[in-house]
């Protein structure tokens, strides 16, 4: 379709229903605009770009239970969120990507050479090259494509602003050349192996599959070559909470070694039993053995291990409550499930808080963003709570750690009440409600 002819659906009752199934009912007339204003910056900006117009999305995500678990193979819980990636594209003839997203300066990328380049590590044109080296490798010829971008993915969040980045390339990129054909994990490996071998990021999968997937999903590393991935229903509105993240402004500066160091020490445990990674030892050997891995590998690498276990197991728990949430006839057994699940989310964050030791950097102990944050949250939480009452809500760290955000459920008739609380030490803003969305990474259609 032309741009003209994009614009005019955009008021259509169709249009109207996909925005409400992304952004919600609130959120309808916010996304019209924004929309527009891609379409209006697409023919302005590039006004040779064709009639072949394309819209593509991908979510960003909010990881439910799992923290750090997915590296050594773990299991995780994870989800789609209403804050994504947009992108209005048109196919190339020539070989050459032009990125343009709000707020950055251009990525120009020319694809006649997909090699990696030292010089591009830890930029977008490296995930650029990655991507379309991919698609190569995996036997799909692509050519370049000019793109009109935005994020409404929070940075140095949690929520993956990264990923959703990579998976709205790879759809860009299978639509256009491949057919469409490709499944959401297979774009989230297609984006995880430009992040590894291009971008120079070693991380795990979690955050691609989730953008890419669409709603809850739970996760089973176990074969990194074909991860389990289930979708599950789960909406927390309809329970009467509020999903949030809470920035805490922390400084992500020099966190790397923090961040390396919690793969780098499950993995040393499991090398002690002759094991790549944690998946491949039981918490039975690690329990029996602990005078010699303190010595082998220290007593974090010890504690960390124990969280792994611990945190698989509670990935299990929290999955089969949300599955009787949503199956359950009754609401006496409904409402108890949603307690065990609330009650699981505080054990993860707890566990995360006194074994993984990922709320702050052990080098910057003045800065605890996210312990005050917790805190905060807890004696929230505690000073509502009534004998008879329902659940008072929960709450963890979000995503890697270190710095960043928090997880919150929230009663939504205290969701006012935690905001005002929260942003008078965190700031305006700092506070953000999430949304769990069915739709992953996608081209959208408009009728």
């Amino acid at each position: 379709m032309t741009v003209t002819e994009l614009i005019n659906r955009l008021d259509s009752p169709e249009a109207g229903s996909l925005f409400e199934k992304l952004y919600g009912k609130e959120g309808t007339e916010a996304a019209r605009g924004r929309y527009r204003a891609l379409l209006e910056g697409m023919a302005s900006g590039f006004p040779g770009a064709g009639k072949d117009i394309r819209i593509f999305t991908a979510a960003g995500r909010t990881e439910l239970g799992g923290n750090h678990t997915d590296h050594n193979r773990g299991k995780v819980l994870a989800a789609s969120i209403q804050l994504d990636s947009v992108a209005v594209a048109a196919p190339r003839e020539d070989k050459t990507v032009i990125f343009r997203s709000t707020g950055y300066p251009d990525v120009v990328v020319d694809l006649t050479d997909l090699s990696k380049r030292e010089a591009e590590i830890n930029t977008t044109e490296a995930l650029v090259r990655g991507i379309a080296a991919e698609f190569a490798a995996r036997g799909t010829g692509v050519r370049g494509f000019t793109a009109n971008a935005d994020s409404t993915v929070l940075t140095g969040s949690g929520l993956s602003s990264s990923a959703a980045v990579e998976v709205l390339l790879g759809r860009i990129f299978d639509s256009l050349y491949g057919g469409g054909k490709r499944s959401a994990l297979e774009i989230a490996q297609i984006g995880q192996k430009a992040e590894n071998n291009y971008f120079g990021k070693p991380s795990g999968l979690m955050d691609q599959v989730a953008c890419a997937s669409g709603g809850a999903v739970a996760i089973d590393f176990a074969d990194p070559l074909d991860p389990k991935v289930r979708r599950i229903n789960f909406d927390l509105g309809a329970a009467g909470y509020a999903l949030c993240v809470v920035d805490t402004k922390g400084s992500h500066a020099d966190l790397t070694p923090d961040y390396a160091a919690v793969p780098t020490e499950m993995k040393a445990v499991a090398g002690f039993f002759g094991k790549s990674v944690l998946r491949e030892v039981s918490p039975e050997e690690v329990l029996s053995r602990i005078p010699e891995l303190r010595k082998a590998a220290g007593d974090r690498a010890v504690l960390r291990a124990i969280h792994f276990f611990n945190e698989n197991n509670r990935v299990d728990a929290m999955e089969r409550a949300l599955e009787t949430i949503d199956n359950a006839a009754g609401n006496a057994e409904k409402h108890q499930a949603l307690e065990t699940y609330l009650s699981l989310v505080n054990e993860s964050g707890n566990s995360s808080w006194e074994l993984l030791q990922n709320v702050y950097s052990p080098k910057n102990p003045g800065e605890q963003g996210i312990s005050l944050a917790l805190a905060l949250t807890r004696n929230f939480l505690d000073s509502g709570a009534a004998p008879g009452s329902p659940h008072p809500g929960a709450c963890r760290v979000h995503g890697g750690g270190f710095a960043g955000t928090i997880q919150a459920y929230i009663p939504l008739e205290r969701l006012n009440d935690y905001r005002a609380e929260l942003e008078n030490v965190f700031g305006t803003g700092s506070v953000t409600e999430l949304r769990i969305r069915p739709v992953g990474a996608e081209e959208l259609t408009f009728g």
